[in-house]
């Protein structure tokens, strides 16, 4: 693997690290279906403010997230919406797996 590869393959982890936790990939689903404010994410999931402001920048720093701020309110977006394009194989990897499981009962 050359230099320019591995640099590729780290972006993609970093990537898929930022969507690697609950929280977070929640928020993304979330903000699939359009703009929302941290005050909404926070009250969907009972969390406090920095909470869901730490999640949103990690997001944030892997590109998956902008943010506007209006006011007093900051509200974000998905980056791509297609991000999340990839859960429809990984639904399928789930399913797979349940049903490998239950073949061997």
């Amino acid at each position: 693997m050359d230099k320019k590869q591995k640099a590729i393959i780290e972006a993609k982890a970093n990537v898929l690290k930022a969507l690697a936790h609950p929280t977070r990939l929640w928020m993304a689903e979330q903000l699939e279906h359009g703009e929302k404010c941290v005050c909404e994410l926070a009250e969907s999931i009972d969390a406090d403010f920095s909470t869901i402001s730490k999640h949103l920048s990690v997001l944030k720093q892997a590109g998956v997230v902008a943010d506007e701020k209006r006011g007093k309110q900051v509200y974000y977006r998905l980056k791509v919406p297609c991000i999340l394009k990839y859960m429809t194989c990984i639904e399928a990897v789930i399913k797979n797996q349940a049903e490998e499981q239950v073949n061997l009962l």
